[in-house]
């Protein structure tokens, strides 16, 4: 039986300790779990020198009950803290209460793999069509379309020349009604010049909407000058009408020198362009009297580019006007926002996407459109009835109903994202905010003002605002939409050279569903609204296609 005096010298190895009794050393435990352990602090971990102080445990001193609060609280959010820090042996999944990013509740916002996939769907798409064109006529496309592109391309383009420079008239008229020549012949814009102004613009639309009809063109050439055409009529209208409202404002505040004869009544106020299309009011009326210092500044402000760099008539130059004519706008300002510069490989970017955006859509045209409107057109010429008709209008409609909604997708980022975007980087021009979330629309009312936000902002500013204050916001919303189904409807009869009607009274007929979805039983069914506006928007664009090109 040994005794302290046989007891072998243990611990730390020192002889003068030999009479404290230590516990035999114990097989080492598993080294992952002692790792985990010291990384979370469960044991002491040894120094360098190989020795563990006797005078820790590897956890934290208890706190005494007679602390001070402060103490007590440090304590408290320390332990917090490593609980929080603390990772365990096995791995736990956390769950909290969380939606879908799908769900409504959701604040995610970011599909851009959506849009990664639509363009991967049309390359399969574009692939396996020239495969099986390949397999069936030797060649990877066809050549139907391809060829109208070619037809008389150089006359197109001297054309759409001449058409571009004939706008620039609306400078020198401009300048003859603020002149004093045009103060002796009367022509000053309101006393004359609006109505010289408005005969130009409407004898150059009529002529050049009847050049593609006049030289036989094509109907791809036609939808290109039309287009144009559209869109050089309202930067022209918007040049011509903003300068001379600008040309009175300067008028009236010279006037004001001799106040003793000038008109002191309040400027009228515009409705602002961020309110919805039927809202509004009017600021002020000509029953308020007006502070003449007070008038003074409202009409110099008004003379002003709101970035305070440009003042009206200095705007009046060739280079403006040139420079406005390539800016992605159709409302004329004294001055836009622009970027530090070009970005070239931004701008290289998006031209080639405007050719592979119509290289798709002249494949879908091809491949998927012409055939069936070709079939249809056959079939009706030995039809009896009209249920024959009927039957094959249907059958037409429903195999358009695909690639319709697919050449709709495709025009829209055509236009907006990279035709739109690439002359903005050309330009420099800043706001480059040419739509919204149009497919989020639950109205027609809202889609016309977030699908194409330059026309709308047109229509907002040079039609509904210009006639609200005489006919009412009744009937200015009313004109508004006439005079938008009017340009669709020139729009489709150039295309297929034929007057029907079906696209003005589809445009028409969007004011009394806008009314029905707004009543309480519809409004607030925001998803039910959605579908409808996605159903008749695919099949609005079949059906008119349809009945224009059959009927």
């Amino acid at each position: 039986m040994s005794t302290s005096t046989d007891i072998t010298t243990n611990g730390n190895g020192r002889a003068d300790h030999d009479h404290i009794l230590r516990p035999r050393a114990v097989k080492p435990g598993n080294p992952g779990v002692l790792r985990a352990q010291i990384e979370e602090g469960l044991l002491a971990v040894a120094p360098e020198n190989g020795n563990i102080s006797g005078q820790t445990s590897g956890r934290s001193t208890p706190v005494p009950e007679d602390a001070p609060p402060s103490v007590h609280t440090l304590s408290s959010a320390r332990k917090q803290l490593k609980a929080q820090s603390r990772r365990r042996l096995f791995p736990t999944i956390e769950y909290a209460s969380r939606v879908s990013h799908f769900d409504p509740a959701s604040d995610y916002h970011d599909f851009k793999g959506f849009f990664v996939l639509f363009w991967i769907a049309l390359t399969i798409m574009a692939i396996t069509t020239m495969l099986r064109n390949i397999k069936d006529t030797g060649y990877p496309m066809r050549v139907q379309i391809w060829q109208l592109f070619t037809v008389k391309v150089w006359e197109l383009a001297l054309a759409d020349g001449l058409m571009v420079a004939t706008t620039a008239l609306s400078l020198p008229l401009h300048k003859l009604f603020r002149s004093a020549l045009g103060r002796k012949l009367g022509l000053r814009w309101a006393t004359g010049g609006m109505a010289v102004q408005s005969i130009f613009q409407t004898i150059w639309f009529l002529f050049w909407v009847a050049v593609p009809f006049l030289r036989d063109w094509t109907w791809t050439s036609q939808v290109f000058l039309t287009l144009h055409t559209l869109v050089l009529l309202m930067k022209m209208h918007s040049y011509a009408f903003y300068n001379g409202h600008l040309s009175e404002t300067e008028k009236r505040l010279h006037a004001l020198d001799n106040p003793s004869t000038a008109s002191k009544a309040p400027a009228y106020q515009y409705p602002a362009s961020k309110q919805p299309l039927a809202a509004g009011k009017e600021e002020q009326t000509e029953g308020e009297a007006a502070d003449l210092s007070q008038l003074r500044e409202d009409l110099a402000i008004e003379l002003i580019s709101p970035l305070g760099s440009v003042i009206y008539p200095n705007n009046l130059t060739w280079s403006n006007y040139t420079d406005y004519l390539f800016c992605p706008t159709l409302c004329y300002e004294l001055e836009y926002p622009r970027t530090s510069g070009i970005v070239w490989s931004e701008l290289g970017y998006k031209i080639l996407a405007v050719f592979g955006v119509i290289f798709l859509l002249t494949i879908t045209s091809e491949e998927f459109i012409l055939p069936v409107m070709s079939e249809s057109a056959l079939r009706l010429e030995t039809v009896e009835s009209a249920s024959e008709t009927a039957l094959i209008l249907a059958e037409s409609i429903s195999m358009l109903l695909w690639p319709f909604m697919i050449t709709f997708l495709l025009v829209f980022l055509v236009i907006f994202e990279y035709v739109l975007g690439a002359f903005a980087e050309i330009t420099c021009f800043a706001d480059r905010h040419f739509y919204s979330d149009w497919w989020n629309s639950t109205d027609w009312l809202e889609f016309s003002r977030e699908w194409n936000i330059p026309v709308h902002h047109f229509f907002r500013r040079h039609v509904y605002s210009a006639s609200r204050p005489h006919i009412g916001r009744p009937m200015a919303t009313l004109i508004t939409f006439l005079i938008s189904a009017i340009g669709h409807e020139i729009v489709m009869a150039c295309i297929t050279k034929k007057l029907r009607g079906y696209g003005f009274l589809a445009q028409m007929s969007q004011l009394p569903i806008v009314m029905l979805q707004r009543t309480k039983w519809v409004k607030g069914k925001k998803v039910l609204n959605n579908v409808c506006f996605w159903c008749s928007m695919i099949l609005g664009l079949s059906m008119m296609c349809s009945l224009y090109v059959l009927l």
